[in-house]
Parts: structure tokens; sequence; C-alpha cells
């Protein structure tokens, strides 16, 4: 039997057909790949728009377009994208298998040093720090953003010094105990033990990434190679109100 020839202007349509067919298969499993899916909301985010809308609201805290714009390349991360992030923080601590964390807001430390301990005793008013597996004190002094971290089996690791002079009033404010510092292990941090940045940009996104490796018991093995990465994985992080 013989078989019947297709003409060669059908086998050409055919092929177009075909391609067309696999163009729209291999859109729409992209559209589908999780990961683009992603990138795309993060695009987004970072992208055109009214500067005052809200992007994600928790906590107490409403962050807007404008919010999360500091979190693109070679930008200042603002007070409102730490807090959220700190916030982050302290949720995913209170899952099973993960450490206790309690962050201040990144008010805290300028308003303890310039009106004592009185002006913010109240922060903690529903919080027994000394309950605490992590405490974190973001801080921004001299156009840097550092870190204080108060780690379970009192190891205190300082990056810029806090007084010890809250804690102790803390200390007999909520437990009607006296804190000795000598109880306290002191350490900062030196320049090879932790990774360096060498613009002026990314000290907000270092200093994120440092307390999120603390919260996880992990060593800090990031270097700023990973910044952009780690930029763009926050923008999601906020949005989707939760750590990935």
């Amino acid at each position: 039997m013989k078989s019947k020839r297709v003409p060669p202007l059908d086998c050409i349509r055919h092929l177009f057909c075909l391609e067309d067919h696999l163009s729209l298969m291999r859109k729409k499993r992209n559209s589908q790949n999780p990961k683009n899916a992603m990138e795309r909301e993060i695009k987004a985010a970072l992208g055109e728009g009214k500067p005052d809308e809200i992007m994600s609201s928790a906590f107490k805290l409403r962050l807007t377009r404008e919010d999360i714009q500091t979190l693109d390349n070679f930008q200042w991360l603002n007070d409102e994208v730490i807090n959220f992030y700190m916030n982050l923080l302290m949720e995913r601590g209170k899952k099973e298998n993960y450490p206790s964390v309690y962050a201040f807001n990144t008010f805290f430390y300028p308003k303890l040093l310039s009106e004592g301990y009185r002006a913010v005793k109240r922060w903690t008013r529903n919080v027994n720090l000394f309950k605490q597996h992590i405490i974190l004190v973001p801080i921004h002094l001299r156009s840097h953003w550092t870190l204080v971290v108060s780690h379970a089996g009192f190891l205190f690791f300082l990056i810029e010094e806090l007084s010890g002079q809250y804690l102790q009033e803390e200390s007999w404010e909520k437990r009607k105990v006296k804190l000795s510092l000598s109880e306290w292990t002191l350490h900062s941090m030196k320049p090879h033990e932790i990774p360096q940045q060498s613009n002026g940009s990314d000290c907000g996104v270092f200093m994120c990434k440092y307390a999120d490796y603390v919260c996880r018991d992990k060593p800090i093995t990031f270097t700023e190679r990973d910044m952009p990465y780690f930029r763009k994985r926050m923008v999601w992080e906020i949005i989707h109100q939760q750590l990935l």
C-alpha cells in the first residue's frame, strides 16, 4: 500500500503549527515555574508605580513601594525595611526548632542614648528579655548600620558599644535581680571574623543577613557577591511576610 504524500506547503504549515504549540508550552511551563513567578513579583515591586502604594502590611508596619525600593541595588535600606525584617526573624523564632528571638526597633538605641532607660522601659513591658534565646539590637551610627547580638549562654557579641546600664536596669525592673556584667562574655567582632563590604550602600543588607544567620545558628559564610541576591530575596520575603 502506497503512503499518501503530503504536499510540501502542508508540511511547512504543520511545522509552523508545531513550533507555535511548543512555544506556547514553553511559555506556560515558564509561567508556572515558581522561580520565574518570584522574579516577576520582585521586578514588579522594584519597578514603577505609586511611591505611597502599600506593598506589605504587618507587625503594625506598612511598607510602601518607596520603602521596598530601598532594597534595589546600591540603595540604602531604610528603618522601615529593617524593622519589618527584624519582625520576620521574631516570627520565625516562634516556630519549633528555632531559637526565640526578640529584636529591638531601630529607634530604640537613639532613644536610650538620648533619654535613658526610663524613656524606653515600656518598650519591653510585654517581653521578658531574659527568657529570649537571642536579642538583636540594630543600630545606625555614623551613617552605618551595625548590630548587637545577645545570645543564649550569656554570650554578648558587640559590633558597636551598647551600654550595659540598660541590661542592668532592665533586669532589676523586670526580675528584681541585680545583673552583673561580669557574668557575660563581651566580644567585639573583628573585621576578619565576619564578611566585609567594599561599598557604602550594603551595610543594612549585611546587618540583616548577620541577624538571619545568627538566628539559624549558621556560620556566616556569605560575601558581598551575595548582596544582589539577598536584596531580591528580601523583597519577596517582605511582600509575602515569610522568610525563605
